[in-house]
């Protein structure tokens, strides 16, 4: 493996050279002291026959670094038979593998010490093994198994031998504990499987030789789910061959949930729980969403608290903020923004910062509370741990637009990143307004750019409006490359008071057209402020009074959630439909009794991965279950 010529690095009163990567047991021979903050990096690594790794020595070594000495077990510069390291720090171990370990150590010959030894383990591709054990969440295994340094690990599972699925690719673990000298293990998160099943698994390793090596087959048995936390999935409309790859990601949102339903769930298209996330009683996810490092962030919302809260697959917290830190946090930046509810959404940016959406009431200069409540962003950095941008709703609109109310007076549902602008889309349902707000990844002033919707900033073909403005609508999205000038959104268009003439009649009132959602696709010109449907699905007669969503999938269809409809109460269903001027279904799900806030299409579990129809099923037959 080529690598990079040494890296060298200035301290006080020493600079030292060296990165490590080696693996290994053993103990240096030196006669020197070895004071503890004089280190090799990494302490451990595990190589390949053949494979070079650069240690770089950390910490104080005493006095000026002029002629170190590079050992391996105590050896300068080491041998054929332990591996050979250079004058700055290069290790290259034997094409023939010792047995067991050897340690690396350099010697600062003019102040007399030697840092600690670092261990070199040898990977040996016919004699290893992963191990396969449970984690938090009873549907997901924890594989783990020992990869050398460049190496990559994917892990293939199912229910035979076949398998059928893979999660993503990871990288080997570069580094130990390093306080450990346990050879290195690369973990990968099994998800994706059925409730009380037996799952074969096999790690896959792309060796940095560019070998392949697989590891043993293993098992691994499932938890069971109390078929009381099930939601009451029915699927009237199985997949077609036209369908799209992937699973359901479903936030439910059931506000008195006191008999432990699920709400954070996904499932194949068969409605089979295959991950979950469980939540308090009362709590909601607020909402639920996939990321593109892998995990998952939610917002959870109850009675007693209020959470920012990014997960692994294995539920395990990576980030936390809680409504109060987020509050504190404004206090600390002087601002007189105070976070009343976390609601709707959040957006997490590329950069890694937070875009959290609040509502509140503005303090009035009496010092009481305005009865108004409306929303703001916070732009939350999480290596400060504090807000660095601010948005406020009332700060950059009139409250005399209230066309639903002038107490819930925005009801903001969604933020999206424009990538191409550095600006925020954002959706505010009690508005009939999209808007873009000037951000410009956190140097905007927060002006809004444009307002898409009736009584907006944009124009529409004669024959369009008012009727296909958008009213009450949920989660837009971008769906042409470009997120500015010329561009394409899709949203969900739940039609809440829709007007249906040039004289401003209303939908629903008698003499007129029903209210019904319906799912457009609306180019934008923000230079000439001219919107066009291009495309769009009608669901008359249905109507969803609140919530859904309209998702463009990666194979030109659109699937959306009909949340909260008119003509099924009780029941929230999603459909996958083709993109053509008469859409035809190819997959419809349907739950009873709870309402689906969102219910969206993924490709898998795992960023880059997707999953098809055909390898689900391959990786799911036979299911054999475990005896309840």
């Amino acid at each position: 493996m080529a690598l990079s010529r040494p890296q060298f690095l200035l301290l006080p009163l020493i600079s030292f050279v060296v990165l490590v990567l080696g693996c290994g047991g053993g103990s240096s021979t030196d006669s020197f002291d070895q004071p503890a903050n004089f280190n090799l990096s990494p302490t451990s690594v595990l190589v390949e026959g053949g494979q070079s790794v650069q240690f770089v020595a950390t910490g104080s070594g005493g006095g000026s670094l002029v002629t170190p000495a590079w050992k391996v077990n105590g050896v300068t510069g080491g041998s054929s038979a332990t591996g050979t390291i250079t004058a700055n720090g290069t290790y290259t171990a034997p094409a023939t593998l010792p047995t067991g370990t050897v340690t690396v150590t350099m010697t600062n010959s003019a102040a007399g010490l030697t840092t600690s030894p670092a261990v070199v383990s040898f990977f040996s591709d016919q004699n290893f093994s992963g191990t396969v054990s449970s984690s938090n969440n009873p549907l997901v295994a924890s594989y783990s198994v020992p990869a050398p340094l460049g190496a990559t690990v994917q892990v293939q599972f199912g229910t035979t031998s076949s398998y059928g699925l893979t999660t993503w690719t990871q990288p080997a673990a570069a580094t130990a504990n390093p306080t450990s000298s346990t050879p290195i293990s690369t973990t990968v998160l099994v998800a994706g499987m059925r409730a009380a099943t037996i799952y074969h698994m096999q790690a896959m390793l792309k060796l940095a030789s560019g070998r392949k090596v697989l590891d043993s087959d293993h098992t691994f048995t499932t938890g069971t789910i109390p078929s009381s936390a099930l939601p009451t999935l029915t699927i009237p409309q199985p997949a077609l061959a036209g369908a799209a790859p992937g699973v359901e990601m479903l936030d439910i949102f059931n506000q008195l949930n006191t008999t432990g339903l699920l709400q954070a769930v996904v499932t194949d298209l068969q409605g089979n729980v295959i991950w979950y996330y469980p939540l308090g009683t009362e709590e909601v996810p607020y909402p639920l969403k996939p990321l593109p490092n892998g995990n998952i962030l939610i917002v959870i919302s109850g009675p007693t608290r209020e959470l920012i809260r990014e997960i692994d697959l294995a539920g395990n917290t990576q980030f936390e903020l809680t409504r109060e830190q987020i509050s504190a946090g404004l206090t600390a930046i002087g601002s007189s923004l105070q976070v009343a509810n976390l609601h709707h959404d959040i957006l997490k940016l590329p950069n890694g910062h937070y875009i959290i959406l609040f509502n509140y009431n503005p303090l009035l200069p009496d010092g009481s509370y305005s009865t108004v409540t409306g929303d703001g962003l916070v732009d939350w950095d999480p290596v400060q741990g504090k807000p660095v941008w601010t948005w406020s709703a009332f700060d950059h609109l009139s409250t005399s637009h209230a066309p639903y109310s002038a107490t819930d007076w925005t009801h903001s549902n969604a933020v999206i990143y424009s990538p191409d602008d550095g600006n925020l889309i954002m959706s505010m349902r009690n508005q009939n307004w999209v808007l873009k707000l000037n951000y410009q990844d956190g140097a905007g002033d927060g002006s809004v750019l444009w307002r898409l919707g009736p009584d907006g900033d944009f124009t529409m073909p004669a024959g369009q409006a008012p009727l296909e403005w958008n009213y009450g609508q949920h989660y837009p999205t971008v769906v042409s490359p470009n997120s500015s000038g010329i561009f394409s959104l899709m949203l969900f268009n739940n039609g809440n008071n829709r007007l249906v003439d040039s004289s401003n009649d209303v939908c629903g009132t008698t003499g007129f057209i029903p209210c019904y959602s319906s799912v457009p696709i609306v180019q934008l010109n923000e230079s000439a402020k001219t919107a066009q449907v291009t495309w769009e699905t009608n669901l008359s007669p249905h109507y969803s009074i609140c919530c859904g969503d309209a998702l463009a999938l990666p194979n030109g269809n659109v699937e959306y959630d009909v949340a909260f409809d008119v003509e099924t109460p009780n029941q929230s269903f999603f459909q996958e439909v083709t993109q053509e001027q008469t859409p035809q279904l190819l997959w419809q799900m349907n739950l009873v009794g709870q309402l689906v806030y969102r219910g969206f299409r993924i490709p898998s579990l795992y960023p880059g991965v997707s999953w098809t129809q055909a390898a689900i099923a391959t990786a799911n037959t036979p299911a054999v279950k475990k005896k309840q």
